[in-house]
């Protein structure tokens, strides 16, 4: 199964030329958490429980759930990755579209992979496989419906990698027995270079992936940059309340140029064009970079702009 992301910022570079890009395909926080300067030990010592600790007690406090029933991860994909290990292959559904990996990962250890666009189809899986809000459309499903799903399937895989701004949509608060919930620390937090991510479980679910992870899976700065900036509630606060205007802000400049909004999240926005070809060229040529996807000749996904010099950058694009 094809990998296809964004992010992919070498490809713009080598096809229009240019140093001062704008990356908006990727849908990470352009308005990153400071990181400070960082303890010695972080850079120089193996990651140690202590460390490790204190990070999951900052993310269990965020995401509303126990602490033994947080594992830190090198990042969302690690876990992705990880968990087809979990159960011996067989029937996986994936409500579609989607992010891409789940499937192509699934699919490299020998589980039979189907796509399709209604959980109510999914009854019967062997491991089904959600994300909420939903990547590329920003779908949303109340957990309350998806505790329901769970019910239903052998196991099932919550990604909730941009459910930060959105607490009410997370199961994290209530995981069933069989369940699996991935959260992205890159994302919301805009330090994605870090390999930072969560698996929540519950915690004999949580012992066999930390098996299969290894020890030292995160790294000692990651440990460190996750519970500082998990603590640091004003920032968050600063990033729901700035991004919900500016993707409202984007919406409008969007409508302006004539692109229907299909959905998307605090971190990203969903448009119809007449031609998603040439309205990624369109805004390349103001070296601004978005994402296209190679099922549909006319979504186009946007971050969100960080700055009013990105906006403004934007604003004019969309207009010429």
């Amino acid at each position: 199964m094809k990998r296809d992301h964004g992010g992919d910022l070498d490809v713009a570079r080598a096809r229009f030329g240019g140093d001062d890009w704008i990356d908006l395909s990727t849908g990470i926080n352009r308005n990153p958490w400071p990181v400070p300067s960082l303890s010695a030990q972080s850079w120089t010592a193996l990651p140690g429980l202590e460390a490790e600790s204190r990070l999951i007690q900052e993310a269990a406090s965020w995401f509303g759930c126990p602490p033994d029933h947080v594992l830190p991860m090198a990042g969302a994909t690690a876990a992705i990755q990880a968990l087809p290990r979990l159960d011996r292959p067989g029937r996986a559904a994936i409500l579609w579209p989607s992010y891409n990996e789940h499937g192509a990962s699934l699919a490299a250890a020998g589980w039979q992979v189907t796509r399709l666009a209604d959980p109510h189809q999914m009854q019967g899986a062997d491991l089904a496989v959600v994300v909420n809000p939903n990547n590329p459309d920003g779908r949303e499903w109340p957990p309350e419906a998806l505790a329901r799903l769970a019910a239903k399937v052998g196991r099932l895989i919550v990604d909730e990698s941009f459910a930060d701004p959105r607490p009410d949509l997370s199961l994290a608060r209530a995981i069933p027995d069989n369940a699996v919930i991935l959260r992205s620390f890159g994302k919301f937090w805009g330090l994605a270079g870090l390999r930072l991510g969560f698996a929540l479980a519950r915690p004999e679910t949580l012992d066999a992936l930390r098996q299969i992870a290894g020890p030292w899976s995160v790294s000692g700065p990651a440990l460190e940059i996750g519970a500082l900036a998990m603590a640091d509630r004003a920032f968050a606060d600063e990033t729901i309340v700035y991004h919900s205007e500016a993707g409202l802000w984007l919406d409008i400049q969007a409508s302006r140029a004539g692109w229907d909004c299909v959905g998307g999240t605090h971190l990203f926005r969903l448009y119809a064009t007449p031609d998603a070809g040439a309205a990624q060229d369109r805004l390349a040529r103001a070296r601004i970079w978005s994402r296209r996807f190679p099922w549909s000749g006319r979504w186009l996904r946007l971050g969100i702009p960080g700055s009013r010099e990105e906006r403004d950058r934007v604003a004019d694009a969309l207009r010429g």
